[in-house]
């Protein structure tokens, strides 16, 4: 499948519409994962309102902050739909901290990613298994690692990956939920914009970028958990990025 056909064809669309045609475009079965912040809540919404034939995934990593567990009662009960949860292999988790403690990954770069892997990553390949296509909610804006964000893209996997929220701003999300009552995180109220495990996430200070908080301790230009990566091992990105 040509992404940088179905990028362009999408361009001018609305983030409901680049669903629909995404929806019609691949076959088989297309998967969202959701981590409940605010973008994937408008997603959920439009997801829902449209009646689309996707499935809702989530990745329980068992630390997640107890207000985000509340929001995932809450949004399954306002929509009338399940989001089914992926969680870490107990023998994995185990592992991790006889080796490394139970707090390890804040000691280096390469013991949260090990933590990321078990918690996340693998749970995300169940979740994936068998699956044609892939929407996020990533945005171009959130930070500077992001910014080369394609819409479509081919994921390493070898998904065809939607992310139909890329070109809008946090404000404009925003304003679609506050105008459509979506349940939103109450987190992001208190400085928390980009909301993940308890102890890799913290309120933003003033003039910090959206994805600061995440993994603070480390470098700015390398924090991802490793998620979202395309065939060349980096984020993913598609034609118009130059890669």
């Amino acid at each position: 499948m040509d992404v940088a056909s179905l990028h362009e064809a999408y361009a001018g669309l609305t983030p409901q519409a680049r669903l629909i045609a995404f929806r019609a475009a691949v076959p088989g079965r297309i998967i969202f994962t959701t981590s409940f912040g605010i973008e994937d809540q408008m997603i959920t919404h439009l997801i829902a309102e449209a009646q689309l034939d996707i499935t809702l995934a989530t990745l329980d990593t068992g630390r997640l902050f107890p207000e985000t567990y509340a929001l995932w009662a809450k949004t399954e009960a306002r929509y009338g739909l399940k989001i089914t949860p992926y969680a870490p292999q107990a023998s994995g988790v185990e592992e991790y901290i006889r080796q490394y403690g139970i707090n390890g990954f804040y000691a280096s770069p390469e013991a949260r990613k090990s933590c990321c892997n078990v918690r996340k990553i693998a749970p995300l390949a169940r979740a994936l298994g068998g699956a044609a296509g892939w929407i996020t909610g990533l945005r171009a804006d959130q930070s500077a690692n992001r910014a080369g964000l394609a819409m479509v893209s081919e994921d390493a996997r070898g998904l065809i990956k939607l992310n139909p929220l890329f070109d809008l701003t946090r404000a404009d999300i925003a304003d679609f939920c506050d105008a459509h009552d979506v349940p939103v995180n109450p987190l992001h109220d208190r400085g928390f914009l980009s909301i993940g495990c308890t102890p890799c996430t913290r309120a933003l200070q003033p003039g910090e970028p959206e994805r600061a908080g995440r993994w603070w301790w480390e470098d700015e230009t390398k924090k991802e958990c490793g998620l979202h990566i395309g065939a060349d091992g980096r984020l993913t990105r598609g034609a118009e990025a130059g890669v």
